[in-house]
C-alpha cells in the first residue's frame, strides 16, 4: 500500500490504547541536510507536535515517548544543554494547548536530577495539567530501564529488611507497582524510528508483550501517515501473550 492509503484501512475503533515512541534519528536527519545536530532536535519537536495531537484526535488513551535517557549524557555538552534549554521551550511553547485539549502530563524517571529550570518547567507543566482526563502524555526524562528496575529491586529489599515484605510475595505485580509507570498500563505498539533493531534500555519490564514497529523515517519527518502505517500494521497481527488463540 501507499503510505497515504494506511489511514483509510486502519479500525478506528481498535486503536492502541498505549502508544510509546523511541524518537530516533534527529542528528541524522541534519546531518543529512548539512545542519548542525541542534536543528535535528528542533525539527524533533515538531514531530512531537504533530504526533501528540494527532494521538488526541484519534483517541489515543496513553503516548509514551522518550525524550532523554540516561546514557544520553555522555554526549557533547553544548548538546546537552541545548536539549535541556529545548524542553523548557517546549513545556513553554506547548503547555497551554496541552492543557486546553485536556492532555495530562506524566514524567517517567529521574526528572529532579535535571537543571533548575528544567526542573521548574517540568513541575509546571504537571502542575498544571494535573486534573486533566483526557490522553496521558508520557514523557520518558533522564530515564533508564535498567536504573528503573534497580530503584524497584532497592525498594523492595529495603522493605524486606524491615520485615514489610517477605520474600515468598515478591511477584511481577509487586515489581510492576514500583516502576515509575505503576499507574498505566504496559505499551501496546512501541514505535522506533531511523531503522534502528534495539530497545536502548526503554521500558524493558513494560515491552515483554509489546508490538514492534521499525520505520526507516527519520524522528523529525515522522507525520501522521507514518502513525497510520504503524497503528494499521499493529491491527494485523495477532496477539497471544505466549498462549494460543
Amino acid at each position: 500500500m501507499d503510505k497515504t492509503d494506511y489511514e483509510k484501512s486502519v479500525n478506528f475503533s481498535k486503536i492502541p490504547r498505549h502508544i510509546a515512541i523511541i524518537m530516533d534519528g534527529n542528528g541524522r536527519w541534519a546531518n543529512r541536510k548539512f545542519m548542525p545536530r541542534t536543528m535535528g532536535h528542533k525539527a524533533g519537536m515538531e514531530a512531537l507536535h504533530r504526533t501528540v495531537e494527532t494521538c488526541a484526535r484519534i483517541k489515543v488513551a496513553f503516548l509514551s515517548v522518550y525524550a532523554f535517557s540516561t546514557e544520553n549524557w555522555k554526549r557533547p555538552p553544548e548538546e546537552v544543554n541545548y536539549l535541556m534549554q529545548l524542553l523548557v521551550e517546549y513545556i513553554d511553547k506547548e503547555i497551554d494547548e496541552l492543557h486546553r485539549n485536556n492532555i495530562k502530563i506524566m514524567i517517567t524517571g529521574d526528572y529532579a536530577a535535571l537543571p533548575v529550570q528544567c526542573v521548574k518547567g517540568v513541575e509546571k507543566a504537571l502542575d498544571r495539567t494535573k486534573n486533566n482526563t483526557g490522553m496521558i502524555l508520557n514523557i520518558a526524562l533522564n530515564y533508564g530501564s535498567r536504573r528503573e528496575i534497580v530503584r524497584a529491586v532497592r525498594i523492595i529489599a529495603e522493605k524486606s529488611l524491615n520485615n514489610e515484605i517477605n520474600p515468598a510475595d515478591i511477584d511481577e505485580d509487586l515489581i510492576g507497582s514500583l516502576l515509575y509507570t505503576q499507574n498505566i498500563p504496559d505499551p501496546d505498539l512501541l514505535i522506533r524510528t531511523a531503522g534502528e533493531m534495539r530497545i536502548s534500555n526503554f521500558m524493558l519490564w513494560q515491552v515483554a508483550y509489546t508490538e514492534l514497529f521499525v520505520t526507516p523515517v527519520m524522528w523529525p519527518d515522522f507525520d501522521r501517515s507514518i502513525l497510520m502505517q504503524a497503528i494499521w500494521n499493529y491491527q494485523q497481527r495477532e496477539r497471544r501473550f505466549g498462549g494460543l488463540k
